[in-house]
Order: structure tokens, then sequence, then C-alpha cells
């Protein structure tokens, strides 16, 4: 049901749950499906991909998959790549002036969790297993061996 003016007028100021939140910031970074592929290609050119394949089905709205050939990620990193300022691209402002990578926030793949039903799979160019993760409404729901 929608709010009144009335309601407005009487309501409290409240901090807003961390889903609400993280849902609103995520329409700031990924506010519609081309918006997910650009972020994923671009995570795969810092990692140093050479070869990009995107599969979209109903216009980004069932599907959305980005698969790669860069540096990957292993079992520990995975799960936290997914947080909110996750990134192994910086770790001070001063490295803000020197950046040279397309994406170091750490906002793009939270936010994309944020909002939809992610599983990825990653390994790291070493060699080691592969890893995957499902993430439903930014929670990490399964990490397992892939």
């Amino acid at each position: 049901m929608p709010r009144t003016d009335a309601d407005v007028e009487s309501a409290r100021i409240a901090v807003l749950p961390t889903a609400v939140a993280d849902g609103i910031a995520a329409g700031e970074v990924v506010d519609r499906p081309a918006a997910v592929v650009k972020e994923l290609a671009e995570n795969a050119i810092d990692a140093g991909a050479t070869r990009i394949h995107v599969r979209v089905e109903a216009a980004g709205q069932t599907l959305i998959e980005v698969v790669d050939d860069g540096r990957g990620m292993d079992r520990v990193d995975l799960p936290v790549a997914f947080r909110r300022h996750a990134t192994s691209k910086l770790r001070s402002l001063e490295d803000l002036r020197t950046i040279e990578t397309l994406g170091f926030r750490g906002e793009a793949l939270a936010s994309i969790a944020a909002v939809a039903e992610v599983e990825a799979v990653s390994r790291s160019r070493d060699g080691g297993e592969g890893f995957r993760v499902r993430i439903q409404a930014g929670e990490l729901r399964t990490a397992e061996a892939a």
C-alpha cells in the first residue's frame, strides 16, 4: 500500500535495514542488465583475460553469463569478492593516484549480488581446485568445490 502524505509527515527517521540499503546502492552501480555485462567484462579485463564470452537470455532478465580466461580466484577470495568494498586493486587512498584498472571500488559484484541470484565458479591460474559460490539477496548461500 502506498504511503500517504500523513504517513510521511509523521514518520520517524530510521536506519534502513541492510538488505534495503544494499538494494538501493546496487541501483547506483547496476541499474540495468547492460551495466551488469559491462561490470563483469571490466572485471575480466582487469584480471588479464584475453578471451571473454558473454551469454545473455531474455535481455538479461533470466541469465547473464560471463566466462573468461583471466587469472581467476581461489576458494578464499571468491566469496569475499561479493562483499561491499572488497577489492584486490587498492589498499590505501594513496593507491588512487596510480590506479590503472577499470574497476577498483569493490562495489560491482556486491551490487549485482544484492539484486540477483548469482552463481560464480572460478579457480586460480595456478591450476588449483575450482570453487563455486551461490549468493542470493547479497547473502552467501553455498560455497563448495566445483
